[in-house]
């Protein structure tokens, strides 16, 4: 299981331990394995190898990943769908899963996590200058829906977040 013709010439780790401290690190898609272990130099036939032991004892899972995945950078990172599909497409994750993982995630969990991003980055000084000027609000309101669609919302809900939250803290003290 090594790179050249003799065994003896490679020096470092061997391909099933480079594969455990991927993994130890965190869980990898079947692509991100191979990519890696292909890498690290290490030949087809000996990553072919690998990926079968890998399978073997149940340690690579596309679908597990996928929903892990989701579940994490949606809770940690706030990441919308767009951007989590993007990930997992990245991840070479297959379309089919990729849905799948996504479809797990709620509409409404989803809805509070970029209500609360909003939360987040409306200032005070922002919302005293929203209710001394408020012509000042398309301003905040691009930025924050901006903000909103690069962390992967969707432009309609980002639209309808922003509107609500910029509602909310303009009418809060009239």
């Amino acid at each position: 299981m090594s790179t050249t013709s003799d065994p003896e010439e490679r020096t470092g780790p061997s391909a099933w331990d480079a594969a455990l401290r991927l993994l130890g690190v965190r869980a990898r898609s079947r692509h991100e394995m191979i990519d890696r272990l292909a890498r690290k130099g290490f030949d087809s036939d000996t990553v072919d190898e690998v990926m079968a032991r890998l399978d073997k004892h149940h340690l690579i899972d596309d679908e597990d990943f996928a929903a892990e995945w989701v579940r994490s950078r949606h809770a940690h990172s706030a990441r919308g769908r767009i951007a989590l599909r993007q990930e997992l497409r990245a991840k070479g994750i297959d379309a089919g899963i990729v849905e799948s993982a996504l479809a797990d995630l709620d509409p409404e969990d989803e809805r509070v996590a970029a209500t609360d991003l909003i939360a987040k980055k409306l200032t005070p000084s922002q919302v005293d200058r929203l209710q001394e000027d408020p012509a000042s609000r398309d301003a905040v309101f691009r930025r924050l829906v901006g903000m909103l669609m690069r962390r992967g919302y969707a432009q309609s809900l980002a639209i309808e977040v922003v509107t609500e939250s910029l509602d909310a803290v303009t009418t809060s003290t009239d």
